[in-house]
C-alpha cells in the first residue's frame, strides 16, 4: 500500500514538473533533455531539475530589480551619467541602446580608464587607491580567500575605520566558502559591515546553490572603482602550485561610470541586507569634467529579464567588420554565441580565441575542447597559452570597442551568475588591448583543424561526456 502511495506521489510530482517545463517556454532540446532526466533517473532526476533546471528568470524567484525602491533608485542613478556626443552614439548606437535597455545604465563620457594586467599591478593600484579613501570603501568579490592580501586589507581597513571611513564587504557564499569565521569576526570587531551573498541554508538550498555572485567590484568614495577577473586570492600574486602563474586582466575606472558600479553594489547590498539606506544618491560625489573615454557598464543575473552580458558578446561579434579577439578561460558558449562566432568567421571576420593550455578543472577542460572542432572548421583561430593559467575575460573588436569584466563565455555566466563588465568605446584603449592579445598569441600554440580532428578517440569520448554537463558548468 505504501509503495502505491509513494509511486502515485512520485508520478504527481513528475507531472507537475512536466507542466512547469512546458509553461516555462524553454528551448525544445533543453525541455526534452530534462524530461528524459526526470523519467530515466528515479528521484535523482527530479532533484537535479529542482536544483539546476528551474528557470529563475522566468519564474522571477529573484525580484530585486522590480521593487519600487530599486526602480526609483535606478532613475536617480541615470541622471548622474554624462551625456555623450551624437557622433559617439551614432557609431555604436545599437549596442549602446541594447545595454541601456538591458542594464538600465546609459553610456557616459569623461572617464579615465587604466588597464591592469595580472595580480601585482592590480593589487598595487587597489591598495594605493584604498589608502586615499575618505568616506567609504565598498568591496564585492566572488572569491575572498585568507592570506597575505586579506591580511593587508584587514590592516588597511583597521586604519581607515579609525579615520571614519565606512567599509562594506559582500562575498559569495560558495566562491568564498573557505573564508574563516575568525577572519570575518575580526572584520566585524573593527567595524566592517560584511555580508555573505546567497548563503547556503537549510530550506533554501535548492533555490540558491546554483546562482552565484561572480562579480568583482571595488568602489572608493564614488571616485575610483575596479572591476575585472581578479579575485582576492594570493594565487594572483604568488602563482598556483599546479597551474603556475595566474594571468588575469583588471580595470581601474574614474569618472561618471563609477556611479554605475556603485549602484550595482548598492542593489546587491540591499538584496542581502534589506538596508535601503544605501539606495541614496548621497553616495554619489561630483566628478571633474574632463575629456576622456566613453564607457558603459553592463550587468546581468538571474533577476534580469534577459542575459545582458550574453547580448553584449553577441552584438559585438555580430557587428564586427574586421576582427574579434576574445580571451576567456571557460569557452562553453551555447548555440547562439557559437553560431555568431562561426557565421562571423565564415563571413571573413578574423575571429581569434585565446585560452590556457592548462585547466583548473578536468570536466571544464574537456567540455571547452568539445567546441574546438566546430569552431576550427568554421575558420576560427584558437590559441592555447602554455605558461600558467589565463583567467582574463576580455573582448576587443575593430579597434573601436572592447570589454573587460567578470563574465565567462559560458552558459553559467550568461544565465545563472551575477556578472558585470565594462564596455569601452575608445579606439586607443581597444588598440592597446588588441596589442596585448596579439603578444600573448605569439607566445601561444595555435591549433590546426586537420591535426585536431585526428585526436585520439578517448579524447573525443571525454569531450562528449563533459559536454553533457555544459548547462551547469
Amino acid at each position: 500500500m505504501l509503495f502505491y502511495i509513494a509511486f502515485s506521489f512520485y508520478i504527481l510530482i513528475g507531472v507537475s514538473i512536466v507542466i512547469r517545463l512546458l509553461l516555462n517556454g524553454m528551448r525544445p532540446t533543453k525541455t526534452l533533455a530534462w524530461l528524459l532526466t526526470i523519467f530515466t533517473i528515479p528521484v535523482g532526476g527530479m532533484f537535479l531539475y529542482l536544483m539546476l533546471g528551474r528557470n529563475r528568470r522566468k519564474n522571477k524567484l529573484f525580484r530585486l530589480k522590480h521593487t519600487p525602491e530599486i526602480n526609483s533608485y535606478i532613475k536617480e542613478v541615470q541622471k548622474y551619467h554624462e551625456f555623450i556626443t551624437d557622433q559617439e552614439r551614432k557609431e555604436h548606437q545599437k549596442i549602446m541602446s541594447l545595454i541601456t535597455k538591458n542594464s538600465s545604465f546609459p553610456p557616459s563620457t569623461g572617464n579615465s580608464l587604466r588597464l591592469l594586467k595580472n595580480g601585482n599591478a592590480t593589487f598595487q593600484a587597489i591598495f594605493e587607491a584604498l589608502e586615499k579613501a575618505k568616506h567609504f570603501i565598498h568591496l564585492e568579490y566572488y572569491i575572498f580567500e585568507e592570506g597575505k592580501l586579506s591580511q593587508g586589507l584587514f590592516e588597511l581597513f583597521e586604519r581607515k575605520i579609525k579615520k571614519g571611513v565606512a567599509i562594506r564587504i559582500l562575498y559569495d557564499g560558495i566562491g568564498s566558502i573557505s573564508l574563516n569565521k575568525l577572519y570575518i569576526n575580526k572584520l566585524k570587531e573593527i567595524g566592517v559591515e560584511i555580508y555573505k551573498f546567497l548563503p547556503i541554508r537549510f530550506g533554501k538550498f535548492l533555490s540558491s546553490i546554483n546562482y552565484r555572485n561572480h562579480r568583482k567590484i571595488i568602489v572608493i568614495d564614488d571616485q575610483i572603482a575596479f572591476t575585472g577577473g581578479i579575485n582576492v586570492s594570493d594565487k594572483y600574486v604568488q602563482g598556483d602550485p599546479n597551474l603556475g602563474a595566474w594571468h588575469d586582466m583588471h580595470l581601474q575606472l574614474e569618472g561618471p561610470i563609477v556611479h554605475s558600479l556603485q549602484a550595482i553594489f548598492a542593489m546587491d547590498w540591499y538584496l542581502v541586507s534589506s538596508d535601503d539606506n544605501i539606495l541614496k544618491t548621497s553616495y554619489f560625489y561630483p566628478h571633474k569634467n574632463a575629456i576622456g573615454s566613453t564607457a558603459q557598464i553592463v550587468h546581468s543575473g538571474p533577476d534580469s529579464d534577459f542575459s545582458a552580458t550574453q547580448h553584449m558578446y553577441f552584438s559585438i561579434i555580430n557587428e564586427a567588420q574586421d576582427y574579434v579577439y576574445i580571451t576567456n578561460p571557460y569557452i562553453i558558449p551555447g548555440e547562439s554565441i557559437l553560431d555568431a562566432l562561426k557565421v562571423a568567421s565564415m563571413s571573413g571576420v578574423d575571429i581569434r580565441l585565446l585560452l590556457s593550455k592548462k585547466s583548473d578543472n578536468a570536466i571544464v577542460k574537456w567540455c571547452v575542447r568539445s567546441y574546438f572542432e566546430r569552431l576550427l572548421q568554421a575558420g576560427v583561430k584558437i590559441y592555447l597559452f602554455p605558461e600558467g593559467f589565463v583567467h582574463s575575460k576580455t573582448i576587443v573588436s575593430d579597434d573601436t570597442i572592447s570589454s573587460v569584466g567578470t563574465t565567462n563565455l559560458d552558459i553559467r555566466s550568461f544565465e545563472q551568475n551575477y556578472e558585470v563588465n565594462a564596455v569601452i568605446y575608445d579606439d586607443s584603449f581597444a588598440i592597446s588591448l588588441k596589442n596585448d592579445f596579439l603578444n600573448d598569441c605569439h607566445k601561444s600554440i595555435q591549433l590546426n583543424y586537420d591535426t585536431f580532428v585526428k585526436r585520439p578517440w578517448h579524447h573525443k569520448l571525454k569531450e562528449g561526456i563533459a559536454k553533457v554537463f555544459s548547462p551547469v558548468l
